[in-house]
Formats: structure tokens, sequence, C-alpha cells
């Protein structure tokens, strides 16, 4: 991979300027940040405590598997329509 030197980089620049405007940039600018910012909160949760998101999986997973051997559900009878009702 090559090094993007200043030119080059100036040039992207100007790319994306013209690609999003002016006033959508800093709209865009601000959503990544936005989004950066809840990642790095994310990960550095995930790592704080990697016990407790364990046990959250675990519990979501043994939920989902308790519901899959539920008893399906009756047929509802007032659905079908007699046609002596008419």
């Amino acid at each position: 991979m090559s090094n993007l030197k200043f030119p080059e980089i100036l040039v992207l620049l100007l790319i994306v300027l013209l690609l999003f405007g002016a006033r959508r940039l800093p709209d865009a600018a601000r959503g990544l940040g936005r989004s950066l910012r809840i990642f790095k909160s994310e990960v550095s949760a995930m790592n704080e405590d990697p016990d407790k998101s364990d046990a959250e999986s675990s519990d979501t997973q043994r939920s989902t598997s308790d519901s899959s051997t539920d008893k399906p559900a009756a047929k509802d009878s007032t659905s079908t329509t007699d046609s002596t009702d008419r």
C-alpha cells in the first residue's frame, strides 16, 4: 500500500466536497463522529467486563431455546367461516 502525500489528500478532499456538497458534508462528518463514539464506547464496555457480555449472550440463547420448545399454537376456530351464517 502506498503512502498518500499532501497533493493526493487534497485531491481526495476536493472530490469528496464535490460529491457531497458543502451543506451535507458537515452532517456526514457529524454522523461519522457519532458512530465512532458509539463504537468506541461499546468496545470499551466489552473489554471492561467480558464475563457480563458472555452471561448476557448465554441468557439470550437460553431464552430462545426455551421458546422453541413451547407447544405450537392451537388452530383458531373463529377464522373459518361457515356458509350457513350468511
